[in-house]
């Protein structure tokens, strides 16, 4: 009941601070060039958020996360995090009296950083039954970083072909410039910063100690601080600096979080495959089930089955029935770990219950459809 309130207290702040900071957002962006100059950049800087959105979707396949938390991390991303880093970062350096190229390498990725990374930290204090690991967190950092470039994209592309970015005149030109820059070649940029604070907070979920619950976001921010003002500073201190950075270390980077992504997943199946074995063990699931959850291709194979022999309602049923294995099994690896959440026996009698209740009504390839 706990991990239910928390639910949606998370889901009601956050939504109501994506509303507020949504109509100040969009009336900056509004104003920021003129109507069709803003429809051309909003659609070059849409063309990467499919694309994008889809790869990591597909990295988080075993255990989809919610939707609605996935959208709510690309508004937190495209609205929240733009405003705030545009407040703070505006004040910070009038304040500080920085340079137009201090506040982009340093003073830039401090903020922008903790901006987006504040949706992280949000889900591992309220929304912690969500995240499962380091998998978790690179999805979830992703969808923030993903909105983010795409607002961010809008109004680099708008004052490129208005020419108020001081770097060229603006035109045709300025535009593509700064359309092949930030949406072709480095489309990826904000999701692998955000990245690094997404990892940490996966790996604090599962931490035994408090201190290292505690520490390894900040490593993770730090690291993600580091790579952005990398990043930056190559950009405003010479195209040699840029290309060196890309080629040397943003470009490996990328190349190894995507590797440590893929690893994830497929040690996710390993660990479903053991976790789900020992719950089958206690009697929590017929053992002969497994298969048909932890590999995906088997998993697709089970649902068309469903639908073919019983139509819409049978392949919903075996949805859901993976859905609440798949869910028991990183539920039980947790506790299997000596990590269990708090509310770890009201969550495993529901996944439990879910799974007495719809077993009888679903077949597997090979065994008798339930007749209905």
């Amino acid at each position: 009941m706990g991990a239910r309130r928390s639910g949606t207290t998370f889901t009601a702040v956050v939504s109501v601070l994506v509303v507020l900071a949504a109509l100040p957002t969009v009336l900056l962006v509004a104003l920021s060039g003129a109507p069709g100059t803003l429809v051309t950049a909003t659609v070059l800087a849409s063309l990467p958020v499919v694309p994008l959105v889809a790869c990591f979707l597909w990295l988080d396949r075993y255990e989809p996360e919610p939707r609605a938390l996935l959208a709510l991390g690309l508004g937190w991303g495209a609205f929240v995090a733009v405003f705030a880093a545009l407040v703070l970062e505006g004040v910070g350096g009038w304040v500080a009296g920085l340079t137009d190229e201090t506040s982009i390498a340093v003073l830039a990725p401090i903020v922008e950083e903790a901006c987006k990374g504040a949706f992280l930290l949000a889900l591992l204090w309220w929304r912690r039954d969500e995240l499962d690991g380091v998998l978790d967190g690179i999805v979830y950092a992703g969808m923030v970083g993903i909105g983010f470039a795409f607002t961010e994209n809008i109004l680099y592309l708008t004052a490129a072909y208005d020419g108020t970015t001081g770097v060229a005149p603006g035109g045709a030109g300025a535009l593509t410039a700064t359309f092949a820059m930030r949406c072709l070649a480095s489309p990826f940029a904000h999701p692998l910063f955000t990245a690094f604070t997404g990892v940490a907070v996966g790996l604090a979920v599962n931490a035994r100690s408090g201190a290292l619950r505690l520490l390894l976001p900040l490593g993770g921010y730090a690291l993600a601080v580091a790579a952005h003002a990398l990043w930056n500073s190559s950009t405003v201190y010479g195209f040699g600096g840029f290309v060196i950075v890309y080629a040397v270390l943003m470009f490996p980077i990328l190349c190894g979080l995507g590797a440590l992504a893929l690893w994830a997943r497929t040690s996710e199946r390993r660990m479903l495959a053991n976790a789900l074995g020992d719950a089958a063990a206690r009697g929590l699931l017929p053992a002969s089930d497994i298969g048909w959850v932890v590999d995906l291709r088997a998993r697709r194979l089970a649902r068309s089955f469903a639908a073919q022999h019983g139509g819409a309602a049978a392949a919903v049923a075996m949805r859901d029935y993976q859905q609440a294995v798949i869910e028991l099994g990183f539920l039980h690896s947790r506790y299997l770990r000596g990590t269990p959440p708090p509310d770890f026996a009201a969550r495993g009698g529901e996944y439990v219950d879910r799974i007495g209740k719809v077993r009888p009504t679903i077949a597997f390839p090979g065994q008798v459809v339930p007749t209905r």
